[in-house]
């Protein structure tokens, strides 16, 4: 049975537009279910812990999804991620695997938290799968591997400039995920706007948008 480790970012401001942020619901459900379904075990962690803020938008009736549906009837779920644990307790050797989870939210926490970035140092440098979806690879931008960025030369995605325009919030994010990829080094790839689209390179996992998170979450499942 693998232990998988899924990190939320605990961010909750979206920039300076007085707007909540956090992180995209279907992105937690879609995979949590992927991999519970597979009968893995799953631990569920957060920079400050508890309970970690969902982004409002993710949650709008226009958004939803089977798995979203099968979440709101599932109490243990729902206590699993009411109770999330502190990131910086969180030991990559008990772990198989990790696993990002996007929405807005990680750009600003998750992107700079210290034990992100050693805990996904230790993962990769061990040769154990490193999983982002969305907006989380961005959890990569100050991530390194034999002193180079993690993701140079390596074949990625995430979410796209379109995308980013498409919500109008390409003012508001510290930076655009496509073109940091892409100033890392990395050979980015993606699909159509709001198409399923993940890639594996290695042991590194990579989903375009919200709609990528099942796919992701699968390709990881296809690495353990």
């Amino acid at each position: 049975m693998s232990n998988i480790l899924m990190v939320l970012t605990s961010h909750e401001r979206l920039g300076n537009t007085g707007r909540k942020t956090g992180f995209w619901l279907e992105e937690f459900t879609a995979p949590y279910y992927v991999f519970k379904d597979a009968g893995a075990s799953i631990t569920v962690a957060s920079p400050r812990g508890g309970q970690p803020p969902i982004d409002p938008k993710s949650d709008e009736p226009g958004n939803q999804t089977a798995s979203m549906t099968r979440f709101k009837g599932d109490k243990d779920a729902q206590s699993v991620l009411a109770n999330t644990v502190r990131l910086a307790t969180v030991d990559a050797k008990d772990f198989d695997t990790i696993f990002y989870s996007g929405g807005h939210g990680p750009m600003w926490d998750l992107v700079e938290d210290r034990k992100s970035i050693s805990l996904i140092e230790e993962f990769y440098g061990s040769g154990k799968p490193v999983a982002a979806v969305c907006h989380a690879p961005a959890v990569f931008h100050h991530v390194t591997f034999q002193g180079n960025p993690l993701v140079k030369g390596k074949r990625v995605t995430g979410f796209t400039n379109s995308e980013e325009e498409a919500v109008q919030l390409t003012k508001v994010v510290p930076f655009l995920v496509e073109d940091d990829l892409k100033s890392l080094g990395a050979h980015y790839e993606k699909a159509g706007d709001w198409e399923s689209f993940a890639i594996v390179d290695g042991h590194l996992v990579t989903g375009q948008n919200p709609a990528s998170s099942t796919a992701a979450a699968r390709s990881l499942l296809g690495l353990l």
